[in-house]
């Protein structure tokens, strides 16, 4: 009897050893997500002012008639006319792309029937022009409205940067240089040293086009004065968001 519990007593004193054992381990760590760890987070803007070096003109015809046949005939013959005076002024067949081309019913409501009625067509043909010299684009305007008459129009005209890459980088370099100095101006307020960059994002933005210009045209087929046209200046806009480690 005195035997039996001695071994129970000396087996209570091994687990309870290792119940002490265990409750000295170490706690086990755990990692701190990404979102919660220490940094500085700044955002960087630069700017880029450029000449526009090319622009891009929507113009075309428009005719109606009673017939497809005769409306269709119309817009051909005046577009052609309007390609010839393109080329006349410089432009290249390869800058020159359609864009747009229609054949509508065009109708008219009676009262009488109470319906509505076709009372001919409407052909529609519209290019875009790249003009890569934008001091030409009042005269290529002028040209275009005198040689397709009152079938003529001018639906949109917008200037831009043929390759904008070389005015993207120096845009970059201003937006990181702008993060770095609120990155060491926050952290000398906040007393601590600011480290290396550990997340970089980028967002580039060009301007928006301007609205669209609208040129009639004059009585006799021709333009009562020269069209006066400006590129101005556009601004390339390029923004960093950058997070620094401190320590």
């Amino acid at each position: 009897m005195l035997k039996r519990m001695t071994t129970i007593a000396a087996l209570l004193a091994v687990a309870i050893t290792t119940l002490l054992l265990a409750g000295c381990e170490a706690p086990i760590s755990e990692s701190v997500p990404a979102s919660q760890q220490r940094g500085i987070s700044v955002s960087g803007e630069g700017k880029v002012e450029v000449t526009p070096d090319v622009a891009n003109l929507q113009l075309g015809v428009e005719a109606q008639a009673k017939t497809v046949a005769d409306a269709q005939s119309q817009a051909s013959g005046a577009m052609n006319k309007v390609v010839s005076a393109l080329s006349a002024v410089g432009v290249a067949s390869d800058d020159i792309r359609t864009s747009y081309f229609s054949v509508q019913v065009v109708t008219r409501y009676n009262p009488d029937t109470q319906q509505s009625e076709a009372v001919g067509y409407l052909v529609t043909n519209l290019v875009v022009v790249k003009i890569r010299n934008t001091g030409n684009a009042g005269q290529i305007i002028d040209s275009v409205v005198a040689a397709g008459g009152d079938l003529t129009r001018i639906n949109d005209l917008s200037f831009t940067v043929d390759d904008p890459t070389p005015y993207y980088v120096d845009a970059r370099n201003q937006a990181m240089t702008d993060a770095k100095a609120k990155a060491v101006q926050l952290a000398q307020q906040a007393g601590v040293k600011l480290g290396r960059p550990i997340s970089i994002s980028e967002s580039g933005s060009t301007p928006p086009a301007p609205p669209p210009v609208s040129i009639p045209a004059a009585p006799g087929g021709g333009v009562s004065t020269p069209t006066p046209i400006s590129a101005g200046q556009l601004e390339i806009t390029d923004t960093v968001q950058v997070v620094y480690d401190i320590r």
